[in-house]
């Protein structure tokens, strides 16, 4: 995960205002994912908004991300910010160089270790470095060295992205202002967690956030990611750390986090539906139920790096004969042209999504009514990320039998109700609906649900990491709770952080 904000302090003198330069590059790089990162996915946003420059940085103040929170703190502080960029794309594999070379060129101009290694070799020591980060970081030894202060999200759904910005700022202005050190403590949790484990909105991940909350008063600052089990390098997984002006406090702060999180290894397991059950059991639910039953189709999330194309549920969905049950988002920009060009009420005869990369799915093809047409733009209005203006590109609601499909020509996760309102498709009052997301549609759907079935249907993310190829993950770390143990053919050098 790149740093979402990664702001200096170019000013020494403690009581005159500070000039902070404050640039933000966001991704979620999975290992495993069938498509890269361009830079023309930082371009267009896909889940976070498309990338400005400059003064235009400022228009995000109001959108629930790291940089809004960050700026606004400072700046009430009395504070000048030097506003370079935010980039920020949907998770896949790897960001192609391309795209890295030329947004890490815009920040260094005027970050995840290589890019603060660029920006510390600019700066030099003397200037502070203060970095916000997703839970889903996973943290690095290197980052660790080279920033002042680390920060990450305390809630998955990210519902906190903005005041978690806010956090790295005081920390900042606290570096720049306080003559005394803070020391630095962290531990590596010795097991991956499973994503759909991670979510705050249940157990055990709302207890370990509650436990590091309750300790702050005695520390500075603690932090603790979950990580992101499906980026294969030998520091992938959970981390946590924490700085205060007492050593011994610090350090006991982190322990006691740490032997929380393992003393309860079990407890972070996840069980998962197939399709065909998840569906037979939903549609059994729906019919007494007075709200939506929702169906995660967590393997072909787009925020964990699927393309969101997969047919496994939708075909699970035709063949329980559901009712009343939608699916989105489906992209498939050829379907949702077509759509377009034979107009609302027309039938179309299409293959529609399909992912190469998953052994055994393929396109659904069959014969569709056009029910609904929309350009796809549209702006959340959700808690996660409220405010944030989306263009999905030419967008449509399929029917077949009783079950509608939202079809967009570009990919994003499914995780705002006005995802389905954009094509009319009214979320509280449908049976069934299937959102491609893990756990961030939970912020906005988790109160109308009746009831939520995580399923994992064939998809390029397999959410559960003991089934990943794993090559270059350190020795010794268990590939989930309770899980395999991994042995490196080739042994790597070990993290330094304790494990």
């Amino acid at each position: 995960m790149r740093q979402a904000v990664s702001p200096r302090a170019v000013n020494k003198e403690e009581e005159a205002p500070l000039k902070i330069l404050v640039a933000g590059f966001q991704h979620e790089t999975n290992t495993f994912a069938p498509s890269k990162a361009t830079y023309e996915s930082f371009v267009r946003g896909e889940d976070f908004p498309s990338l400005v420059r400059g003064e235009d940085v400022l228009s995000l103040l109001d959108v629930n991300i790291p940089i809004g929170g960050f700026i606004k703190h400072v700046q009430a502080h009395g504070h000048e910010v030097l506003p370079v960029i935010w980039a920020g794309a949907g998770a896949s594999a790897h960001t192609t160089e391309d795209a890295y070379e030329r947004i890490a060129g815009e920040i260094l101009d005027d970050g995840e270790g290589e890019l603060l290694a660029r920006v510390r070799a600019i700066v030099g020591r003397e200037i502070k470095i203060s970095v916000s980060l997703d839970s889903h970081a996973n943290v690095t030894e290197q980052m660790l060295e080279l920033a002042d202060a680390v920060v990450a999200y305390r809630t998955y759904p990210h519902v906190d992205m903005a005041d978690t910005g806010r956090r790295a700022a005081e920390l900042l202005l606290h570096l720049v202002s306080s003559r005394a050190p803070l020391h630095r403590a962290a531990r590596r949790i010795p097991f991956l967690i499973p994503v759909n484990a991670m979510s705050t909105m249940l157990q055990p991940a709302r207890g370990v956030y509650d436990l590091l909350e309750q300790q702050e008063g005695a520390v500075t600052s603690l932090s603790f990611a979950p990580g992101f089990s499906a980026a294969d390098f030998p520091e992938c997984g959970a981390t946590v750390w924490g700085y205060g002006s007492d050593r011994d406090a610090i350090e006991r702060a982190v322990e006691r986090i740490y032997q929380h999180i393992v003393d309860a290894e079990q407890a972070w397991s996840v069980e998962f539906e197939d399709a065909d059950n998840a569906v037979v059991r939903a549609i059994a639910i729906a019919r007494t139920a007075k709200r939506p039953v929702i169906l995660a189709d967590t393997q072909d999330n787009p925020g964990v790096g699927g393309n969101s194309n997969t047919t496994g549920l939708l075909k699970a969905l035709i063949r329980h004969g559901a009712k009343d049950a939608a699916i989105g988002l489906i992209c498939d920009a050829k379907a949702a042209a077509a759509a377009h060009a034979a107009g609302v009420g027309a039938e179309i005869s299409i293959d529609l999504g399909g992912c190469a990369e998953v052994p055994g799915d393929s396109p659904l093809t069959a014969r569709f009514q056009v029910e609904t047409l929309s350009d796809g733009k549209l702006i959340y209005g959700g808690p996660m990320m409220n405010g944030k203006q989306a263009n999905l590109g030419p967008t449509a609601c399929l029917k077949i039998d009783d079950i509608r499909i939202v079809v967009t020509s570009a990919k994003a996760q499914l995780l705002d109700r006005n995802m389905y309102r954009t094509v009319g498709i009214d979320p509280e009052k449908m049976r069934i609906l299937v959102n491609k997301s893990s756990v961030h549609f939970r912020a906005d759907f988790a109160a109308i649900s009746e009831e939520i079935i995580v399923v994992a249907s064939p998809g390029p993310f397999l959410a559960d990491p003991t089934a990943l190829p794993w090559k270059h993950l350190r020795d010794g770390i268990r590939l989930g709770p309770n899980g395999p143990v991994f042995k490196a053919a080739t042994h790597a050098a070990p993290a330094k952080l304790s494990a």
